[in-house]
């Protein structure tokens, strides 16, 4: 989860390592602070958001990367990794051109957080984080070239 945070917020793979190492170092300083009254789940991915929120105020655009392969089918021919690839490509470009706390439900609700758990990762109201989510669902179609869809009634 933390290594896809950290991709979520920085192209350059060896600046991704940094962002890593930085969200690996501020849970070392916070886990203390932790006081068992909520999922160390929600814990440790509001400290990671945090960092990732610090690290894009502190960094401009870097060069396109490649995504980690590590999720393929290996049963699945060539043209299928390259469309999966090109897939996964086009999401992680959208939801870097997203604004930040667009950003950060996305991410979270593709680390299998629900609006409940994500609204208290990054404390705000569900309602809120409801609202950021319908509006990422909108930019991200916008973004990937598929906002010519009929949206869903």
């Amino acid at each position: 989860m933390l290594a896809r945070t950290a991709a979520a917020y920085e192209r350059d793979p060896a600046l991704q390592q940094d962002l890593l190492q930085d969200i690996s170092v501020a849970l070392w300083r916070a886990l203390p602070r932790w006081r068992g009254d909520a999922p160390i789940k929600g814990y440790v991915a509001r400290i990671a958001h945090n960092c990732g929120a610090d690290h894009v105020g502190r960094h401009a655009r870097r060069v396109e990367t490649e995504l980690e392969e590590s999720l393929i089918d290996p049963g699945s021919g060539p043209s299928e990794h390259a469309q999966t690839h090109q897939s996964r490509q086009s999401l992680l470009d959208a939801v870097r051109q997203l604004p930040l706390g667009q950003r950060q439900v996305v991410v979270l609700s593709l680390e299998g957080f629900t609006l409940v758990e994500i609204a208290h990762a990054l404390m705000i109201e569900p309602d809120s984080a409801n609202q950021r989510m319908s509006r990422a669902r909108r930019a991200l179609r916008h973004y990937m070239g598929q906002d010519h869809e009929a949206t869903r009634p």
